[in-house]
Formats: C-alpha cells, sequence, structure tokens
C-alpha cells in the first residue's frame, strides 16, 4: 500500500501523460489539363475525361483548359459541372474569358479552370494575374491583369486548406510567364493557413521564371514527364504545396483521355 501510494504522488507530480498526437490527415490532389474534354486523337469526349478523373481518386483536382458553354469544340456544354456531376464532387469554376452569348437568352461563353473537392468548399475568388489575351483583336495586345487565377478553401478534418490551380503562358519567351509567377507568389502567403497550388505551368521545374515559386513551396515530383500525353518528353504540370504539408507519393497517370497526362500526389497535414 505505501508503494502504491508513492507511485500515485510521482504521477500526480508529474502530471497525467500527455494525449497522443493526432495522426496527420491525408490529402490526395491531382492536376490535370483536360484540353476542353478531347483526348489526344482529338475527339471529345466529356465520359472519357471524367473516367480518367474517376481512376485517380482524388480529393482535389486542378483543371485547365475548361469550357463551360464555350464553342462547338465541346458541343457547347458546361464541363465544370457536368463533371462534377458525374463524380460527386463540389466544383468552383473561374473563366479566364467571360464572352457574350452566342443568341439573347443563351448561356455565357467561358473557359477557364476549375477545382473539384470531395470536401465542401468554404469560400472560392477568381483572382487576376498578368495575363497576354489570345482573343484581343489587336495585332499587338499588351499583358495585362486579367482573371482565371483559382483560390478555394476547403476543410480538411478541421483544418482550412487553400487550394488554388492556374494555367501559365505557353509562349516560348518566358517574360509573361515570369510576371505571372511574380504575381501568384504576391498571392500565395498573405494569410497563415497551409496551401496547394496545382496548374499547367507550361515551363518545366528547372526553368528561372518559376524559381521564385520554390522559396514557399514544395514541387510532388511525380518522376515523369506528362507531356504529350502518349509519349511525353515534358513535364509541365504540376502539384505543389507549402510546408505545412508532406509528401508522401507523387506520379503521373498513363492516359490519352487529354493531350496531357495528370499528375497526382498524396499529401499529408499535420494537425
Amino acid at each position: 500500500m505505501r508503494l502504491a501510494a508513492v507511485v500515485v504522488a510521482v504521477i500526480v507530480a508529474l502530471g497525467a501523460p500527455p494525449a497522443a498526437a493526432a495522426p496527420p490527415a491525408r490529402l490526395i490532389v491531382a492536376g490535370y489539363n483536360i484540353h476542353a474534354g478531347a483526348g489526344e486523337d482529338g475527339v471529345f469526349d466529356l465520359t472519357r475525361t471524367a473516367n480518367a478523373l474517376r481512376e485517380l481518386h482524388a480529393d482535389v483536382v486542378g483543371l485547365q483548359e475548361v469550357d463551360v458553354h464555350w464553342d462547338a469544340r465541346s458541343e457547347y456544354r458546361d464541363e465544370a459541372g457536368e463533371l462534377a456531376r458525374a463524380l460527386g464532387m463540389h466544383v468552383f469554376f473561374a473563366p479566364i474569358y467571360d464572352l457574350d452569348p452566342p443568341a439573347p437568352g443563351a448561356p455565357r461563353r467561358q473557359y477557364g479552370v476549375a477545382v473539384l473537392s470531395r470536401h465542401p468548399i468554404l469560400a472560392a475568388r477568381n483572382l487576376e494575374i498578368t495575363r497576354l489575351s489570345t482573343l484581343t483583336p489587336d495585332a499587338s495586345p499588351a499583358p495585362a491583369p486579367a482573371p482565371g487565377f483559382a483560390e478555394v478553401t476547403v476543410a480538411v478534418r478541421g483544418t482550412p486548406v487553400r487550394v488554388y490551380t492556374t494555367h501559365l503562358d505557353y509562349r516560348a519567351d518566358p517574360s509573361v510567364r515570369r510576371a505571372q509567377v511574380a504575381d501568384t507568389c504576391s498571392i500565395l502567403g498573405r494569410l497563415p493557413g497551409p496551401e496547394i497550388l496545382t496548374g499547367d505551368f507550361n515551363a518545366e521545374p528547372s526553368a528561372p521564371e518559376l524559381a521564385p515559386l520554390w522559396t514557399d513551396l514544395v514541387d510532388a515530383d511525380p518522376h515523369g514527364p506528362t507531356y504529350p500525353a502518349a509519349q511525353p518528353v515534358k513535364r509541365l504540370d504540376f502539384v505543389t504545396a507549402s510546408r505545412q504539408f508532406g509528401i508522401r507519393a507523387a506520379s503521373t497517370v498513363a492516359t490519352t483521355a487529354s493531350d496531357h497526362r495528370p499528375v497526382i500526389a498524396t499529401l499529408t497535414l499535420s494537425r
């Protein structure tokens, strides 16, 4: 009895043992340029796109080249809404271009990026970054701020996570991409908390214009190229994350449902 009393006294003096730390939350994140629903064969088939996305089993997906009632190439369909319904996911669509409808009463013609999420979307915004329009009739358009940089906040086991997706300029001259990266860096990190950036960066990881991103973001390297889909030779597509995340795995997926391959990464977030 005297020994038991001593043990109890020691436990009281030292305090109760600490509770076990909560296990890290796991988040599967993908980035995919869906080529407006056309495969590398050039055939529009949104069911094929949906099936390719379903096979990723992702919690969050950043999409690029998304048509919403855009034109005949995608049958004037709402790709963002249809893919969300087919996959049972929430969606936020951020148009880059938003044009008048082709006829009175018809929906507006829109093209841009989107985020699909299995987690409810708590907030969403369509932000501006520098762009060089491909629609401006002027023969010498000037780079200017324009929308199409999607920011979506989701709750992952009670932790707000901001997810961004973007489509950077495709031209060989990196000057517009350089400006877009500067804009991106000015957006990221403004608020505390974990952040994820996905996108078609139209440049490989070692490109000088992408270097500022790697100060605060970690590249989930899939160890393989993403473009063109059938026989890829360049890695243009990315899943990146702030340093609150750990990267457990990353890979590309061999599908020709688009002209790009998707990138998928398994991230962990300590709570």
